[in-house]
């Protein structure tokens, strides 16, 4: 019998995830910002990606396998921590964009998408995530503990395609707002500092990674 209460609880567990402010969510804010809303979703589209290879290896039961993996578990914590700081310091040094450019572009028509192609954007958000060992975790706590083994296959596959189509509503409904022109052009007037911060919190969050015990 499916446990449709569990399912939901999932559901809605899933989604305080989604929303709650992490290395997915800041990329997919600083590019849609910085960038254009272009480059947001096509971020987003790489998050829900790499979320889908989360579900995947859950679905097919290699999650159990990968949690009882503490050597596994370690290689994934550093490489995404070295990731998350990379992304911070390259976010820091970066130039950014151009100054009058983006103040133009916020209070018209146009965007500064031009400066991060929809592929560039793309694998940002995908590796983002991949590396991203708690979003592994997470997925699989999720599929082993909330959802009853029992399930149906076809119920559990049909559960993992809603949580991507709720991603990536959710990523392209972020990346909508965040790049609204008023919105861009509070960002236009302060666009370095803006950067220096959200460099900083992908540092500290690689740092907390680096420093966890998974």
């Amino acid at each position: 019998m499916i446990d449709y209460w569990a399912l939901g609880l999932a559901y809605l567990v899933s989604w305080g995830g989604m929303v709650a402010p992490g290395p997915d969510f800041l990329i997919v804010m600083r590019n849609a910002l910085g960038h254009s809303t272009r480059a947001g979703i096509f971020t987003g589209l790489g998050i829900t990606l790499g979320l889908a290879f989360h579900m995947g290896y859950c679905l097919a039961g290699l999650g159990i396998v990968i949690a009882q993996s503490a050597f596994l578990f370690s290689i994934l914590k550093w490489i995404g921590a070295g990731y998350l700081i990379y992304m911070g310091i390259s976010i820091i040094w970066s130039k950014g964009p151009d100054q009058d450019k983006l103040r133009l572009e916020s209070l018209t028509e146009g965007t500064a998408g031009k400066t991060k192609t929809d592929k560039q954007a793309f694998i940002n958000g995908l590796v983002t995530n991949f590396f991203n060992p708690k979003a592994a975790m997470f997925f699989i706590a999720l599929f082993s503990q909330m959802i009853d083994p029992q399930t149906p296959f076809s119920v559990q596959f049909g559960f993992a395609v809603l949580l991507m189509v709720t991603a990536l509503f959710w990523w392209s409904l972020l990346s909508i707002v965040m790049g609204r022109r008023s919105v861009r052009h509070v960002y236009a007037r302060s666009a370095k500092w803006i950067d220096r911060i959200f460099g900083g919190f992908f540092i500290a969050l690689g740092a907390k990674l680096a420093l966890s015990k998974l």
